[in-house]
């Protein structure tokens, strides 16, 4: 049937620091830290009981990718807790031990691993809604009428559609790139352009677009922005620098290629999830995973 289908894509590097933080430290018997992954693969676990049959998750399996070879200040791995760090591969191996379709993202991240998953599912007939599970501000780029949708906290489900998206950033999805490029992305690691800030970049964007379209001279602008002749000559003279951190901003959409809808479909647990339910000490894991396989979910 036509538009039967959610497809749920979880952002496993987030879920994983979300984990980490709030939850009490697990070593197991042979010393390894698995908190945070035993908190993200029971998160899963929930969603497939609440009745989701088809997700995907990506993660970063390295921190740096092609961003860093562009901008030198781009975030890297420094400064992440050992112990953190450590569970990105537990995490990994677990995902495709309960059978779950896992992308452990290199030269690019996982947002834009979510990013080509979204564009590919909200493609298929079969898909009645996409929800990008993340709070991170460049995936409300994805969002699209209603099909694609942010599901922007895990705990209470809050859904961020494009009406959210202006009422959140004050531009429309298309322009999320070039509203980072003005006015930066910390957890990135671009600082935008100096005295640029969200209302001049939503107030300039929400008319024109994108930065190619705002006019060079503030004289021509037919909106009204504070400190107006100062932003267009920052703008000016920084042209360059905003289109290098647009890039930045902008998601890429070919990895990972996916060729049916089926891969993102749950069919169980594989025989190796018994064995790593026991790895970190949570039978709790494998019971709930094989009730849900025995009720055909």
């Amino acid at each position: 049937m036509d538009g039967s289908v959610d497809v749920y894509l979880i952002d496993g590097t987030y879920e994983l620091f979300r984990h980490f933080f709030a939850l009490p430290s697990h070593r197991t018997a042979a010393g390894e830290e698995v908190a945070a992954a035993r908190g993200v693969l029971g998160y899963l676990l929930s969603l497939l009981e609440s009745g989701v049959t088809h997700f995907g998750v990506a993660t970063d399996h390295v921190v740096e990718s092609f961003r860093n070879e562009l901008w030198a200040g781009y975030k890297t791995g420094a400064g992440i807790d050992p112990l953190l760090w450590s569970q990105f591969p537990i995490l990994e191996d677990g995902l495709s031990a309960l059978g779950v379709t896992v992308w452990p993202m290199t030269d690019l991240e996982a947002d834009d691993g979510l990013a080509a998953a979204a564009l590919f599912a909200a493609a298929q007939p079969e898909v009645a809604r996409v929800l990008i599970c993340s709070p991170d501000k460049d995936l409300a780029q994805m969002v699209s009428d209603g099909r694609v949708v942010q599901r922007v906290d895990s705990r209470t489900g809050a859904i961020r559609d494009e009406a959210g998206v202006v009422k959140r950033f004050g531009v429309s999805p298309t322009s999320i790139a070039d509203y980072l490029a003005l006015v930066g992305d910390r957890s990135d690691g671009f600082p935008g352009l100096p005295g640029w800030g969200a209302k001049s970049a939503a107030a300039l964007l929400f008319r024109y677009g994108h930065l190619d379209a705002i006019p060079e001279d503030a004289a021509a602008w037919d909106v009204t922005v504070r400190g107006a002749e100062k932003l267009a000559a920052t703008l000016r003279d920084n042209r360059d620098l905003a289109l290098l951190f647009r890039d930045l901003a902008t998601l890429r959409t070919h990895e990972p290629a996916l060729a049916s809808l089926e891969e993102l479909r749950w069919l169980g647990p594989t025989p190796g999830f018994v064995d790593f339910a026991a790895r970190l000490e949570q039978p709790q894991l494998l019971e709930r995973a094989q009730a849900l396989a025995r009720q055909g979910l």
